[in-house]
């Protein structure tokens, strides 16, 4: 029974009544009001659509565009840039597997996981990003000390994590265009016809999924890959110093913040959903562009080793041998000689 001014609209696409005041509306006016809700819903799709590929696609952008005004602002060279996105893929060679093989397995059976809750699940995400930060830094440290030598500046750091992070970004937005291409390309299409029935169920689940989430929701992903680059700029800076500075403290503390970024991210997933751990995320990398810069007028000069080792960095300026005296007869001898 209807109400007062109430719609009776069960389906959009069934002719329905419509009481206002008690009396029946005409059909012009309930194939206008269809023509409303189709106009709403065809608008609220176009945004989700372009929603989700823009999302992929700043994922791509942010990365290399922050490349370029490094390289643009600073004059640094992008082939520190590659060097930052080789270390991270081949930590990642190495720790994935470490992860699923041997880490994940070993707090399985210690009854900690990820799905916990209380202080299993903060001991899981201290553990998981403890091995994310060994590997990670111990990546970037070796980098510095082998073939990115010539990275020695606070400038020369951030393109190094520049790259290191930017490469994460890049890939997970490939990764997220393809998906969209996937799930644009199934939209009217019988998924029985394309997709194993064992395997009907968790497709559709996954597509329901996908587009549960609001406009603002799917832009999220960008957004994190921004402040993640900011907290991979920061680790190189700090992983940069304990070389500079012969300080392994430097590099253990960048562990530690890897350790205890992850951890939140984890945490916070389970326990608060994605808007609140995306704000702290967002927290901690205002916490590391606050760090980028206090360290910028803090970078110590490398030592006279590492600036004479280092023909390629901009640093190999080998000063002419003076004489410890300049007598009458060096002068002499300079002005009359050939090149005088």
């Amino acid at each position: 029974m209807l109400g007062f001014g109430e719609l009776d609209c069960k389906r959009q696409d069934q002719t329905f009544p419509l009481l206002v005041m008690g009396q029946d509306v005409s059909r012009e006016t309930t194939r206008r009001f269809h023509k409303t809700i189709s106009l709403e819903r065809k608008w609220r799709w176009s945004v989700d659509v372009i929603a989700r590929a823009l999302n992929a696609l700043l994922m791509i952008a942010i990365p290399i565009v922050l490349g370029w005004y490094l390289a643009r602002k600073f004059g640094v060279r992008w082939k520190l840039y590659l060097i930052g996105a080789v270390t991270f893929v081949a930590a990642q060679v190495l720790h994935i597997p470490f992860n699923q093989f041997v880490l994940l397995p070993w707090l399985e059976s210690l009854g900690i996981t990820g799905a916990g809750q209380g202080i299993g699940l903060v001991v899981f995400g201290l553990i998981v990003g403890l091995s994310a930060g060994v590997f990670e830094e111990t990546a970037r440290y070796i980098s510095y000390r082998t073939w990115a030598k010539e990275a020695r500046t606070w400038e020369q750091g951030l393109m190094f994590g520049a790259g290191h992070g930017g490469i994460e970004a890049i890939l997970l937005g490939v990764l997220a265009f393809i998906a969209f291409v996937q799930i644009m390309a199934m939209q009217g299409v019988d998924l029985s016809t394309v997709i194993p029935a064992e395997q009907l169920d968790l497709a559709e689940a996954q597509i329901d999924a996908y587009w549960a989430l609001p406009w603002f929701g799917a832009m999220l992903g960008a957004v994190e890959r921004g402040f993640a680059i900011c907290i991979q700029l920061l680790l190189s800076l700090l992983v940069l110093q304990a070389i500079l500075r012969k300080n392994m403290l430097w590099f253990v503390l960048a562990i530690l913040w890897h350790m205890f970024v992850n951890a939140v991210a984890v945490v916070g997933l389970v326990t608060w959903g994605i808007y609140w751990v995306e704000a702290l995320v967002g927290v901690m990398a205002c916490v590391s562009l606050g760090g980028i810069f206090y360290l910028r007028g803090k970078m110590p000069h490398p030592s006279e080793e590492e600036v004479m080792g280092n023909p390629e960095g901009g640093f190999a300026i080998e000063s002419a041998r003076v004489p410890d005296e300049i007598t009458n007869e060096h002068l002499d001898e300079s002005r009359y000689s050939d090149d005088g």
